[in-house]
């Protein structure tokens, strides 16, 4: 919840500083680093998904769902 809500503030600023008509290098560092702090909530979720909700699912008959829900997401951050 803190990074989600680091990321929601460094929206808001990104937000702020476009209105203000902030350097646009400036603005694209803003947006970098807000893409890192995204991408690292979702390696998070990802890590726990795998350890609980796959790895349960592997137990039940919704195993080859959860298979098949997991290799779409890579595909996605594949692309």
């Amino acid at each position: 919840m803190r990074l989600l809500k680091t990321a929601r503030g460094q929206v808001d600023g990104l937000v702020r500083m476009v209105e203000s008509d902030r350097y646009c290098i400036d603005i694209s560092n803003q947006l970098l680093a807000t893409q890192a702090i995204l991408k690292n909530i979702n390696h998070q979720i990802l890590h726990d998904h795998l350890n609980h909700c796959v790895k349960e699912g592997l137990k039940t008959e919704q195993g080859e769902q959860k298979i098949i829900e997991i290799m779409a997401i890579i595909d996605k951050l594949t692309k």
